[in-house]
């Protein structure tokens, strides 16, 4: 089991001495695409600000992933369960957030889900394993191994992850067969829809996003949406210089 230091040591493990970058980051493939094996994929995720923004209380790309994931509707903050949800801009990049910054970017809604980081915080402090990272850069959860210690969740520096205080079946709607239930004391989180993307489809959220906010591909494909993004348009992610390289970009 592991001692309280060596969880610390883990979960505060932003990478000192890493150098600093713009904040603007105009991205090459170099810098995007990880270290894989060729012909492996490097899934990532672009979320468009200005577009996500385009239509005001849209909530399309929530409902459609919590539908098929079987997320719970408890309706209580304290109990709540969140796969893909949004928070206003100064909240989620407080750093950017200054009295020079407009009041429509400031309260902007932003698109947050998990970062299937590459270097993945929440990967080295379950001591269970219930929490992998694929070769494809997916940060998985394993719900059969998950013991409820919720290292993961203190480690995550993104508040990506939920805990189910109670069981959530009950406050299912109505339950996918095809898609495996929670029970109560295990954590849950977004999975880039990996049982969609071994049928050859796109996340949800992805395919439910009427504004076309969202893209979704493979940076260690050259030719990819998500490669011609990052390389054309300036784009930031969330405490990038935590070095936890995530896999989640944002437009401006």
């Amino acid at each position: 089991m592991m001692n309280r230091r060596d969880f610390l040591k883990l979960a505060c493990f932003s990478v000192v001495g890493t150098p600093a970058r713009s904040v603007f980051d105009r991205l090459t493939g170099k810098d995007i695409a990880g270290p894989t094996k060729e012909g492996q994929p490097k899934w990532a995720m672009v979320v468009d600000l200005k577009m996500c923004a385009s239509k005001p209380g849209c909530r399309d790309c929530v409902d459609a992933c919590h539908n098929i994931h079987n997320v719970p509707a408890f309706n209580n903050p304290k109990d709540e369960v969140k796969w893909v949800w949004t928070d206003p801009y100064k909240n989620i990049f407080p750093e950017q957030s200054h009295r020079f910054v407009s009041v429509e970017v400031q309260t902007r809604p932003v698109l947050i889900l998990c970062n299937h980081c590459e270097n993945p915080p929440c990967v080295k402090v379950c001591p269970t394993r219930a929490t992998f990272k694929r070769k494809d850069g997916i940060v998985m959860m394993d719900y059969h191994r998950c013991i409820g210690c919720r290292y993961c969740m203190a480690a995550c520096p993104y508040g990506a992850r939920s805990f189910n205080w109670k069981d959530p079946r009950p406050f299912i709607k109505k339950i996918k067969e095809d898609f495996p239930t929670r029970t109560k004391g295990v954590v849950e989180k977004c999975s880039f829809c990996e049982e969609r993307l071994a049928k050859g489809l796109k996340p949800a959220c992805v395919e439910a996003c009427t504004t076309k906010a969202l893209t979704f591909g493979d940076l260690n494909e050259p030719n990819s949406q998500v490669r011609n993004l990052l390389a054309s348009k300036p784009n930031i992610r969330r405490k990038a210089y935590l070095g936890t390289e995530p896999k989640v970009f944002y437009l401006e």
